[in-house]
This record gives C-alpha cells, structure tokens and sequence, in this order.
C-alpha cells in the first residue's frame, strides 16, 4: 500500500492494487513514484487487480512517515499520512482509488461511529445507490468537495472541527487505568474488614480454611472480573459502568432492574462507609471521654459532617475526588506496610499478655486448623468476609471519565483483584503466626515452674492463658477485633487506615452512584427519571444525582439500623455480579458475529459458573435478603418489559432470539407434514397493512397464534423509485403491525406488473416449512371500470396460485377494504392541526414578550390575543366542519374497515360447502368460532343434495362433521341449485356483462377474427353458450343466498374454479360478482383439493 503524500503525482501505472493516488489535471510535471522501481511492469490488462505475491501486502514510506503509520495502524486514526492525499493549491481533481475512477473510500474509524459519538464526529459514506447508479457524465470536483468525497465528510466538517478544537481547550477530565481504575478498585476492595475482622476470621477459621474462604472469594470477584473485562473490551464502553454493560449485553429489561437497585445500593453504601468511619471516631472520643451528646447521636453528627465534606469533594469534580483518592490510598498502604513492620519488631511483655509473640512456628501449627465458636461455621464465616472482597467494580462505575475504558477496566480491575487478593491472605497468615487465639492480657498469667498448662504454644512460650477456656478473655484473635493495631509497629497509622478505609470506600460509592444513576436516566428506561439525566460542567458532572444521593445517605445515617440493611446492600452488589457473568455467558452462548472481545482470557461456561456461584453466595449471607433481592429485581424487570423502553442496543438476547428461531426453523424442515398439524398459513395481499385494515383483520382472525400470516405489497413502476419507496417503507409497516398486535410479517417486492410480483411472492416468501399455503386477497370491486390488463392480472394471481397448488380465499364486503383516502385526508388534517398548534404558540411567545414592555404592552398583547383567540376559532370551526364533512362521507367506509376488530355479537357463520375442496371451506369457519370475537356465532352448514335423499344427506353430513368433532347449529341441503334463476337476476346479469362481450355471431368472419386479435379478453359467445349452466348456477346461489344468509354474521362460499383457456377474466370475475352481491361479509374459499382434516386419531 502505497502511503505517498506527495503533490502533483501521476497515478503509477506499476503500481499494485493498494495504491491511492490524487491527479492534478493541471499538473506539468512528469514525475513518478514506483514501489519497486527497478521490477519490471506486470503484463497484465489495465484493470487487473493482482500483482506479484511479494509485493502484495508490501508498504512504502516517505522518509520519517513510519512512525505515523504505525500510530496510524494501532489507533485506527487520521494521521498525517492520510489515505487521502490532496493539494490544496489545486483547482480540479479526480479521485483515484485502487487504480479507479471511483467514489469509493477506503475504511476509516468516521464511518462506523454512532450519531452523537464523544470520542469523534460520525462521516457517511457514499450509500450503494450512489456507487452503482450510471453517474450522468464524468464531472471534474473543486478541492473542497474532493476531500469531502473522499473522506465522506458534509459542510459541516468545519463546524465539527470547530467545536472539536473547543472541547479539547475545554477538555474532559480523563482518568488513566491506574488513577481510574486500580486505585478505586483497591480502595473499594480494602475496606474496614481488613483491620478489624480480618484476624477474627483467622481464628475461626485457622489458617488452612481461612485462606480457601479468602480464594473462594477472591474467585467470585476474579471470575466476574474476566467476565467484566471481556464484556468491556467489545466495543466502546460509555458510562454507567455495571448498568451500561448489563444493559448493552442483556438488553434494557435485565440492565434497567438491576441498573436501580445498583445505583441505590452504592447511595446506601456510603451510609454504611460513613458509619463504619463514625464509629471508630467515636470509639475514640470515648476513650477520652469527650463524647458531645451520646454514641447514637454523635455518630449522626459526625456522619451528617463526613457526608457533607465528601459531596463536596465530589461536587468539585473528578479532578479533586481523583487526587483525594491518592492521598486516602498512599495513608492505606502505609497502614498495611505499618502492620508488616511490626510483625518483625521484637514484642514486649505487655503485648505477650495479649498474645503476641512475633512469628512463631508452633502458633502457625496450632493456628492453621479450625476452631469455630459462638455457633459459627464455614459459611457463616464466609458471608461476613466477602463483603470485603467486593468493589471490584468501583473502576467500571466511572467508565464514562476513562481515556480508554477498553483498556483501563481489563487492566486495572484483574491487577487490584490480584493485589488485595495477596495482601488479605499475607495479613491473614501474619496475624495467625504471631498471635494466639486467646490471651488473658495479665502480664503475671506467666508459667511458674511446676506448673501444670494446657499444652498449648502460649504454654511453650512462658504463658499459662488456659482460664480462657472456662470464661471470656479480651485478647487474641478470637476476641480482640484491634490485633492489627496492637501488631503494628504504630497504633495510630491502623486507624488513620481505618479512616483511609471507610471514607475512600464511602467517596466511590459516592461517586458511583450518580454515575450509575444518570445513565440510567439517560437511556429514558423509567419515564419518571429524565430529571437526573442532566450533566453539568466539562464532565457532565451529575449533580442532581449526587444530591439524590447525598438525600438517601443522610436517610440512613440518621435511621442508624445498617445491620438490617447490610444484608441487602451485599445482594444487591451480588446480583449485579451475577448478571454481569450471565451476561457474557449469554453473549458467547449466541454466537453473535458482533461478540468479538479483545480481552481473550475468558470462557463462557466459567461465566455461567461465575454467575450461579454469585446466587449461591446470595443465599449463604442471608436468605432472606437474597428472596427480597429477586423479588425486587423480578418486579422492576416486568416493570420494564410492560413500558418497552425503544432503545435498540443489539443486545444478545436479540442475537439468541435469531439463533433459536434459525434452529426451530431448521428443526422444522425435518418434521414430515401431518393433516393433523395443518394450518392456514396465508398470503394477504394488503398492500400496506394499513391501507385495508379490515382485510387483515379477517385473516389474522384465523392465524393469530395458529399460522403463519404475511401482508404483502407489490410496487410497480420504474425500478429505481419502486426499490427506493419499498425499502423506505419497510420497517415502517412492520413497526405499524407491531404497534397494532397484529401477528404477520410485512413482505413487499417490485416488479414489472402486478402479477409478476405476486409470483415472486407465491414462489419465495416464507422459510422452510413455514410457507404459505393460502393466498388471501380482496374482491376486486371496480373490475368493470379498471383496465383490462388489471382484470387479467387479477385473475391470473388467482391461476398462478392453483397452479403453484395453494389455497385461495376471497373476501368481499359491502363497502371495499381501500381506506387510502380516508387515511390521506386524515394526515392532511393532522399536518393542520400540528401548523395551527405551532402557530399558537408563536403568537403566545410573541405576546409574552410584548407583555414584558410595560402597559402599552398589556393593551397591545389582549387585543393581539383577542384577534388570534377570533381566528384561531374560525380556523377550527373551518376545520371541524370538513371534518365533519370528510367522516359523514367516509364513515361506512370506516365502519367497514374496523368491523372485523368488534366482538361479533350472537349470529351465525353460514358455510355452503358446496365442493370438497379438502376441508379448507369447513376448516376456516372453525377456527373462527374458537376466538374470542366469533365464539358466540354458530356455525350452519349448507350443501348440495338429492330432493328424495334429503334426510339421508343430513345424516351423511352431520357424521361427517361430528367425526371431524365440529360443532354446527344446523344442517340444510340444498336441492334446487341447479334450476335456472328468475328472469330479473339473469337479466341483471347479462346487462353486468354486455360492455365485455365480443358479439362474434353478429358479425362477418373476418371482423369477428380482427376483433377477436384486438380485444381478445373479451367474452365470445361460444364461450357464454358453453358455460351457460356455470353462470346459471352462480346467479342461482346468490338468490338462495339471498333468501338463507341474508342475516347471517359471516357467509364462508366455494370459491367457483374457472377452467385455464376456457372461462375469461370478465366472465369469471363476472360470476364472482354476482355470486357476492348485496350479502354480508363473504369469504370464497376454495383449497388446493388437499385433506387439511382427519378424523383419525
């Protein structure tokens, strides 16, 4: 790939396929620039795209440019070597890409941005249409346009570019993988437990158990570290930390529930941090009896002041909260670096009494087994450590402030985990050696010779502590909760740590949640919320948030009842680490192409592990807090499952919905077809959905939750506006389905006319077995007036599809499916009122300023606003009445098209089953009567019959239907069909079709013949005299429709077949008019003569 950024340079015409030249048509020099100058041209043709094997991937550099490059390469970045070379002292250019003439641009970053990207301005690139349409002629572009064709950029590239420079002098507060990450992680994860209770649990434990309960810990924490790491290295991570990559990866519904009560439980959190900080402070004033009112009280003092100087802290931006962090963490490490020191410091007399005997091999062994007391066990002891390994996630919460999240999480969350993991477990086998587990603290409890001991290494270092055993003693590990302070080479640096501990874990949780919270708010998943969305300063600092927070902290500080609440904070954070580890287990589980982490180390069934260990640990702290936890998360869940938030996140429940469909459906394809599992699966030609609504409301009457039903649409017309309308529609239409419940797929294709299209979608629609088998379309109402070619592709959709052997069902009713017009008028309407709104609020606005000048103002503004209230009534009042006007004209048509979505009051389905088509005529009806809509309609069967056999036919029917196990109302046999209709109706019929006869007998030879070449869609007599009885027929059942049916809710008919190159498109479209004239809602259904009913088992 050649990178030469030199001006005024012919494209080389040995150049290999990577090279990107600008050509200056102006240009006089003759200079070049070859790769391999002295390889010889390859003989290929001029557009040959190959080249030798080892100049392929080879990459040349003007003198200094590598080291752009190579940042060119890491960051995906504009560097200075652009692939876009131009010279701006030029006047005309061509861009040459690839050795082309082309619009084509090569990658960059710009073109996969998202709309509103932080880290840099989203460029479009040319669309295909662009590409691949024929361009008028070859136009020479200026230099600026040249840069904007070949980078994609607009005219607003000057404007980003602008704002862009004013952000950097602005510039955000970024944080770095150590500042942003490890040092919030370690702080979090060190908290009072490691002073205070750590040498408790030792000593329950012993050395051997209380390592593993720190390990079994530390694997929660590490497994849901990796999962955090791989979740956060595929793709950008904004803020909002655990609610941002739960919600990116399992969607809105999971990342909303758990995203609230995260946020809440760091708000509580602090309370808990605060207290914890409060009391040692107290603790202290006790000691020196300086108490200012009582313990209870004080420690709300001195909380409510702590809380305060951390908001403050906070509030001053993450720049200050940064650098407190780093001070609270070097007074920590000098804590622990103190406890260490004085593990070595040679003990005196005093601290011997309390147990301390300096590293000791004998303690070590009698330390390192399990000595659990109080009723205390593994687990208990357990849950009251892991609290201390949490806040792992305290980097991850400030996503939004890190240079570089992708990086940073990974790398300092894994490091801190690692690093307290060692310093818990070094203090924990420090403090196990030295001291022992039970001290009297009396210096004179020392070994008399003579005197018998208990055999304990207290006993073989001088000291008799064997009272302890028959009563309560003050020191050792199981009983003093400050060994650490007494170790220490420095007393007081173990509580400056224990300050250190509490007040840097209280400020990340103080900065945590509002975080957390806003993003949440931002996303607009609780409607309520958008309040707290909003961000002030460089660093959109949220302040309302930290408000919030601050509100719910002081709550719980002045209730002062933490134990109880201690619990449910911990599940809280637990079911956050649950869901994070689901959720890259789910996400490699779907095997989206979109899950491609950068973090490796990581496998999806330790996630799941990871995931169900985090629930187990649940219920091994507290039981009932992790019921209480569920049951929250549960509900806020439904919560946001019911509201549907319309975000689209490509989360991979998305991606596991499509894998478990492909595999139902491929699952299906092996499934051989039974009677037994038939179901109407349907074709509705609609049009868009909501242009006849009614026609598929009729039909989604009888697929929903049964069926597979498709609303299709064929555009016709010029290719390139048919592509470009169809494709802009369709999500639309699709979303309208949606919206409306409707349970169909939207399908549209273009072709040259209407009966090509639906052959395309006879032919291709549908997957697998999931294919229509029923085509459903509208009568044709204005068949008499349409063009012929209308009719005759009418007609044809309807032999296309018998001959592509599926079913055909069409629906007619009295006022036609087509609301197009009623539903322009409507939009026409809307725009009107939206105008007539906007230009009232105008005026308002203009009023209120002209009120602020004063009384001449006042004057001005009432009769302004009198004149505006006049006409803005007359306006509506011109409004109402063409709207009245509009819905007078159009409301049957209305009514007809919602018909079908009204219960159907008591009535009857007739069905004439005039011709055994396989069962599709009976079956349709059925499954109507077992919705809700048509349950109270009973179904009555009319059939064809013998006048002498009448009785026999019933019983014969009624067998028929009671071994399909069909419930009718009535059977009634029909035994003059086939007489000839009354005068009138057959008059009424030949008058319908006179305009469409040929009239051939009339007429000579040779015109009937020229006639018969010019309108050969005419109907000729021979035809008419040849299916004479046919049309005798059809006008006969609309009389004895007229007479049985007339009332009926529904008439379900035998759709007539009209025999290919024998009955014409008028005639045929003549009998079907006739046949559904002046009835109730008529559904001709005839099936593709295949059993769709069994009586078998």
């Amino acid at each position: 790939m050649s990178m030469n950024n030199a001006p005024n340079v012919f494209l080389d015409p040995n150049a290999n396929r990577f090279q990107v030249n600008i050509i200056n048509e102006d240009h006089d020099n003759n200079e070049t620039t070859q790769e391999d100058e002295g390889s010889d041209p390859p003989h290929y043709e001029e557009t040959s795209f190959t080249d030798e094997t080892h100049n392929r991937l080879r990459i040349s550099y003007r003198p200094g440019k590598r080291e752009l490059y190579d940042n060119f390469r890491q960051n995906g970045e504009k560097t200075e070597a652009s692939l876009h070379p131009y010279d701006t002292h030029s006047k005309m250019y061509y861009l040459q890409t690839f050795g082309h003439n082309t619009m084509d641009p090569v990658p960059k970053i710009d073109y996969y941005r998202n709309t509103g990207s932080v880290s840099g301005n989203k460029i479009n690139r040319p669309s295909l249409l662009e590409i691949h349409e024929q361009l008028a002629k070859n136009i020479a572009v200026s230099t600026g346009s040249v840069e904007r064709v070949a980078n994609g950029e607009s005219t607003a590239g000057d404007e980003t570019a602008v704002s862009k420079e004013e952000e950097n002098k602005t510039g955000f507060v970024k944080f770095g993988w150590v500042k942003g990450v490890l040092v919030r992680c370690m702080l979090n994860i060190w908290g009072v437990m490691l002073f205070i209770r750590l040498s408790w649990i030792v000593g329950q434990a012993g050395i051997g158990l209380g390592v593993i309960i720190i390990l079994l810990a530390t694997m929660v924490t590490s497994i849901t570290g990796l999962s955090t790491s791989a979740i956060a290295t595929n793709g950008f991570v904004r803020g909002g930390g655990a609610y941002y990559l739960i919600s990116r990866s399992l969607g809105p519904e999971f990342g909303g529930s758990i995203g609230l009560i995260f946020a809440f439980a760091n708000a509580v959190a602090v309370a808990m941090y605060v207290v914890g900080f409060a009391e040692t402070v107290v603790e202290l004033l006790k000691e020196s009896d300086t108490l200012m009112v009582d313990e209870s009280n004080d420690i709300r003092i001195i909380g409510t002041i702590t809380v305060v100087c951390l908001l403050g802290i906070s509030v001053a931006g993450m720049e200050w909260e940064a650098k407190a962090q780093v001070i609270l963490l070097i007074v920590l490490l000098i804590a622990i670096a103190n406890f260490f020191i004085g593990t070595v410091i040679p003990t005196n007399t005093e601290k011997k009494a309390r147990g301390f005997f300096n590293y000791q091999a004998s303690i070590f062994a009698e330390n390192f087994g399990p000595d659990f007391r109080s009723g205390e066990g593994f687990f208990s002891v357990f849950a009251i450590f892991f609290p201390a390994a949490t806040g792992i996630l305290a980097g991850a919460n400030i996503s939004g402030d890190l240079k570089d999240p992708q990086t940073a999480i990974p790398q300092g969350t894994m490091l801190a985990i690692v690093i307290t993991t060692i310093a818990y477990i070094a203090v924990a086998i420090c403090a196990a050696s030295c001291v022992v587990r039970d001290a009297t603290g009396n210096v004179n409890d020392t070994i008399v010779p003579g005197m018998s001991c208990n055999g304990s290494s207290a006993c073989g270092l001088g000291y008799d502590f064997s009272r302890c055993a028959s009563q309560p003693c003050d020191y050792g590990l199981m009983n003093n909760f400050q060994v650490m302070s007494m170790v220490s080479g420095f007393g007081p640096l173990i509580t400056a740590g224990i300050f250190s501990a509490t007040l840097s874990s209280a400020l990340a949780s103080l900065v945590s949640a509002p975080k957390v919270f806003q993003a949440l708010c931002k996303d607009n998943v609780y409607k309520g919320l958008e309040f707290f969305a909003k961000g002030y300063g460089k660093n959109n600092e949220p302040i309302r948030g930290y408000v919030l927070t601050f509100v719910i902290a002081m709550a719980f500080i002045l209730i002062a009842e933490l134990n109880t609440i201690a619990p449910i904070i911990s599940n809280f954070f637990l079911a956050s680490y649950a869901l994070i580890n689901f959720s890259c287990f789910h996400a490699s589980y779907a095997k989206s192409p979109g899950w491609r982490p950068a973090f490796r180390y990581y496998n999806m069934w330790v996630s799941l592990f990871g995931a169900l260990l985090c629930c187990g640990v649940m219920f091994v702290i507290n039981w009932w807090a992790a019921l209480i936890t569920y049951a929250i998360e549960l509900f806020l869940y439904i919560y946001v499952t019911y509201k549907k938030p319309e975000v689209n996140w490509g989360s991979s429940t998305q991606a596991l919905y499509f894998v478990n469909a492909l595999d139902s459906a491929l699952a299906l394809t092996t499934v051989e077809e039974h009677v037994k599992n038939f179901r109407p699966q349907c074709l509705a030609l609609t049009g868009a959905p909501m242009v006849r609504p009614a026609l598929l409301d009729i039909t989604h009457a009888f697929t929903k939750n049964n069926g597979l039903c498709i609303c299709c649409e064929v555009y016709t017309g010029p290719r390139k506006l048919c592509v470009k309308e169809m494709n802009s529609g369709m999500e639309k239409k699709q979303a309208w389905l949606t919206k409306n419940k409707r349970k169909a797929f939207y399908a549209a294709v273009a072709a040259d006319s209407f009966r090509d299209g639906v052959k395309s979608l006879l032919q291709a629609s549908g997957l697998g077995r999931m294919k229509p088998n029923t085509l459903v379309v509208g009568f044709k109402k204005d068949w008499r007036s349409a063009p012929a070619t209308q009719v005759e592709n009418y007609v044809g959709i309807i032999h296309d599809a018998f001959d592509f052997e599926l079913g055909v069902i069409i629906i007619r009713i009295s006022q036609g499916f087509d609301i197009s017009q009623v539903l322009q008028v409507q939009e026409e309407l809307e725009k009107l009122e939206q105008e007539r709104l906007a230009l009232e609020a105008t005026i308002k606005e203009n009023d209120f300023e002209e009120g602020k000048r004063g009384i001449c103002g006042f004057f001005k503004k009432a009769s302004i606003l009198n004149i505006s209230k006049h006409e803005t009534k007359k306006e509506s009042s011109i409004n109402t009445i063409q709207s009245m006007h509009v819905g007078e004209f159009n409301q049957r048509l209305l009514e007809a098209s919602t018909q079908f979505k009204k219960k159907q009051g008591k009535g009857t389905i007739d069905i004439w089953w005039l011709f055994d088509d396989g069962g599709l005529t009976i079956l349709i009806p059925y499954i109507l009567t077992i919705r809700k809509k048509w349950k109270n309609c009973k179904l009555r069967i009319f059939t064809g019959g013998k006048v002498n056999r009448i009785e026999e036919e019933k019983l014969v029917m009624a067998s028929l239907l009671s071994k399909f196990r069909i419930k009718f109302a009535d059977i009634n046999i029909i035994c003059d069909i086939n007489i000839k209709p009354n005068k009138e109706s057959w008059k009424f019929f030949e008058e319908m079709i006179e305009p469409f006869r040929l009239h051939e007998s009339c007429k000579d030879m040779t015109t009937a013949e020229k006639l018969k070449r010019e309108t050969p869609w005419k109907i000729t007599d021979a035809e008419l005299d040849a299916c004479k009885e046919k049309s005798y027929r059809q006008v006969r059942l609309n009389e004895l429709l007229q007479e049985h049916s007339r009332a009926a809710n529904l008439i379900v008919l035998s759709l007539p077949v009209a025999r290919k190159g024998a009955v014409s498109d008028y005639l045929y479209m003549a009998w079907l008019e006739i046949l559904s004239k002046n009835l109730p809602p008529v559904l001709m259904v005839r099936g593709n003569h295949k059993n769709v009913l069994t009586f078998y088992s």
